[in-house]
């Protein structure tokens, strides 16, 4: 067998994907030169095999020098191989522009309907964050149930992908190298089996070495590092589990943060309260000696508590931080076995709920890995329940041309298809699309959640029956915008007679989103994510992270207040349901909205990048309101300032372009480039506010018209997603959905 023979698609095709109600799942299969030889874990070894796995893990190299963000060439060779290739329309300079508009919608719509899941939804790459395969990998190394060797192939080979030129990682793919990004990949690709005498292994020991070593790491890298046993629970500030059993009126009671902190809070508590620690091995006595400056024994474990490498530092703690930790760390010294024991037991409880609600998922990749560790802690290796969490790591994977990766959630079906969905009606290219449309229905309908967590006052959640995810139906947590991007799509569908509803999304579904739609305002008339406020903003002063902000508490933002005002109005152009408390709610939203428009006409982008992206909603928002645009000639001062700050960023080539940097540091930064998925979201802003200036969005269509590629793809550009301010996310069906959105929006009401 010469595997150097073979090219690429050889071994991509290797790998097969699946999805079911949106569970996405890659399986590794082996070629057929191989059956007879690899039959288990052990046969890797065998020459054969090794020949393969060099040429399997040649064919993921990646130059991030391109582009850092993959274009899910995997995942798109692979559909491309399985389905009936499409027709494409001619697009020539010698049309009309409204025609070359759309034979590009035709071809646009035509390739992304070849990527739709069977069930209904799309797929695509949700990467980005450097620090998860880290915390799935060490959870994999503490509980003894390590991952295929093809998977553990590509782990590393994506790691060594994204490795930076000083020899570092960043937090995120596009990022530059931090103390955090660099010692996480280190210690992983030593765990999957990297020797020091590789250079770039030892480039990356150099980078850390020379900005301190470990013990500056952020508070998260102590954690993992203390769980992996190669730095001291000493060394971090006390993560009380007895703060669950705090009175439940305190504003800094942990069942008030912000839900993605509190449920990475309550298994590091436990795993801190258990003092959780892998097995001494010589890898753990090596990683000591490789990763500090001292020798270990010597390290002064308190003093590290407040290290911190200066350059990974995006929120710095803040000395009410600093008062709470003293106290918990002197409680820590002299802390009541009673009352501990009695802690833990809520917190496990706690955790096994959770697991329950979303059937192991968890609401993300990082709770996902340390749950995994309290789970096999608690309940033991061969116990159901942490089975359960293994086989759901598998979910968070996902193969892309730079290897093999961990989402940043189970995926983002649900918000994709919804955008999807509502982008085919404004195009109005349902009838020639009915298959797509009558599966983008049926995923709606049955990923609206169907369940409450069980006890829920009792651990902190609120009721979900009938709202939407952002994934999948199992993960069940409910969040605003995709419940009303969800239930805004099924009442578009629902206006369309054509479309084979086989389970209908009616009223009667639809009244329990409503009411909790209704019931998440919050007293400043916007929305957060995924709950009410339920502390006051200062306490984002005890944000003992570093690395990102507004974390500790749940904030309200442009995006979901604008998504959830949108949702309300299509409602109520349908239903009397409640009819006066959605008008009330409108009025307030649009006030909200008002407050946050920055003194440059500008909305700043909390999940997208960034400006771009906030205007659009805001736009979107204040029009949900009593705001005008320009269809009379009069738009409000709001929207006028909006648009007029959109105009003054445009390219000469008709595009728009932000870089990340706009994210975290609070400014409009352009990117080098024009901006496909910038552009897109621009024009959707302008169009909805009808600006009267042609030019403007004609130069902007032809841009993106320009872009489209020969099978009616988009290429991948810039990251677009964004969390926390400081932590971006790639988005691959962003490429498709917005300039097809923004095309159609164009084709139908502006043409």
């Amino acid at each position: 067998m010469n595997f150097a023979e073979k090219d690429q698609d050889y071994f991509w095709n290797c790998w097969r994907f699946t999805s079911s109600k949106g569970q996405q799942r890659w399986h590794f299969e082996l070629p057929d030169e191989l059956k007879q030889i690899v039959q288990s874990d052990t046969d890797w070894e065998k020459t054969e095999a090794q020949e393969f796995l060099k040429y399997f893990d040649k064919a993921f190299i990646f130059d991030k020098k391109v582009n850092p963000n993959s274009g899910d060439r995997v995942f798109r060779h692979i559909r491309a191989k399985n389905s009936t290739p499409h027709k494409t329309q001619a697009v020539t300079d010698n049309e009309n522009l409204k025609d070359q508009v759309r034979n590009t919608l035709l071809n646009g719509f035509s390739y992304y309907e070849t990527l739709q899941e069977p069930d209904g939804n799309w797929a695509g790459d949700y990467g980005g964050p450097l620090f998860l395969i880290p915390g799935l990998v060490i959870a994999s190394h503490i509980t003894s149930s390590p991952f295929d060797v093809p998977m553990r192939v590509l782990l590393k080979r994506n790691l060594w992908n994204h490795q930076n030129t000083d020899g570092g990682w960043g937090l995120h793919i596009e990022g530059h190298s931090t103390m955090f990004g660099t010692v996480m990949q280190y210690v992983t690709l030593r765990i999957l089996g990297e020797d020091l005498l590789n250079p770039d292994l030892q480039r990356a020991q150099k980078w850390i070495l020379e900005h301190g070593g470990a013990t500056k790491i952020p508070q998260w890298g102590k954690f993992y590092l203390s769980v992996l046993n190669v730095y001291e629970w000493e060394g971090n500030d006390a993560l009380l589990p007895e703060m669950w059993k705090f009175p439940k009126w305190l504003p800094f009671h942990p069942g008030k943060y912000w839900c993605h902190n509190r449920m990475i809070f309550l298994p590091m508590s436990y795993c801190f309260g258990n003092k959780i620690k892998a097995e001494e091995s010589a890898l753990i006595k090596e990683l000591r000696k490789e990763l500090y400056n001292v020798d270990y024994k010597d390290i002064d474990w308190k003093k590290s508590r407040r290290e911190a490498c200066e350059i990974d530092i995006f929120h710095p703690v803040n000395k009410w931080y600093k008062r709470l930790s003293w106290f918990t760390n002197s409680y820590e010294k002299i802390f009541s076995k009673r009352w501990r024991r009695k802690s833990l037991k809520y917190v496990a409880d706690y955790i096994d709920n959770e697991d329950l609600h979303t059937r192991y998922i968890n609401i993300g990749p990082v709770n996902q890995a340390i749950n995994s560790i309290a789970v096999w802690h608690k309940h033991g290796k061969e116990s159901e329940q942490f089975k359960q969490h293994v086989y759901r790591w598998q979910d968070y994977l996902w193969i892309a041309e730079d290897g093999a990766k961990m989402g940043g959630y189970n995926g983002s079906q649900l918000w994709d298809t919804s955008f999807a969905g509502q982008a085919l009606l404004e195009a109005d290219m349902e009838k020639d699309f009915p298959k797509m449309a009558e599966k983008i229905y049926s995923f709606i309908e049955l990923t609206q959640i169907d369940r409450d967590p069980i006890d829920h006052k009792k651990y902190w959640r609120d009721v979900t029956i009938g709202t939407w995810p952002f994934s999948t139906i199992d993960h069940a947590w409910a969040v605003t915008d995709c419940t009303s991007e969800g239930m805004k799509t099924a009442l578009l569908f629902n206006n369309k007679g054509h479309i084979n509803k086989t389970k209908l999304v009616g009223e009667d579904r639809l009244k329990p989103a409503i009411d909790w739609l209704l019931m998440m305002q919050n007293k400043d008339g916007g929305w957060a994510s995924y709950e009410k406020k339920r502390a006051p903003q200062w306490i984002e002063v005890l944000n003992p992270a570093m690395l990102f902000e507004n974390i500790m508490v749940e904030v309200t933002y442009t995006e979901c207040s604008s998504a959830t005002m949108q949702g309300l109005k299509e409602f109520s152009k349908n239903h009397d349901y409640r009819k006066a408390d959605i008008e009330k709610a409108l009025s307030k939203g649009s006030k909200f909205i008002e407050n946050k428009q920055l003194a440059d006409g500008s909305w700043y982008g909390c999940w997208g990048v960034c400006f771009t992206y906030g205007i659009w909603f805001g736009i979107e928002g204040l029009l949900c309101g009593d705001h005008q645009g320009y269809e009379n000639g009069s738009p409000s001062p709001k929207i006028k300032a909006a648009c007029d700050f959109l105009i003054s960023k445009q390219n000469e080539d008709g595009s728009w372009g932000e870089s990340f940097e706009s994210c975290v540091k609070h400014e409009y930064i352009q990117h080098e480039d024009g901006q496909i998925i910038n552009t897109a979201w621009a024009i959707l802003g302008l169009m909805k506010a009808n600006y009267p200036d042609k030019s403007v969005i004609e130069k902007a269509v032809s841009f993106l018209i320009s872009r489209q590629e020969e099978n009616g793809d988009f290429p991948q550009e810039g990251i677009s997603g964004v969390f926390n301010g400081n932590c971006m996310e790639t988005y691959t069906s962003y490429r498709n959905i917005f300039p097809l959105w923004a095309l159609g929006r164009y084709y139908r009401y502006y043409s």
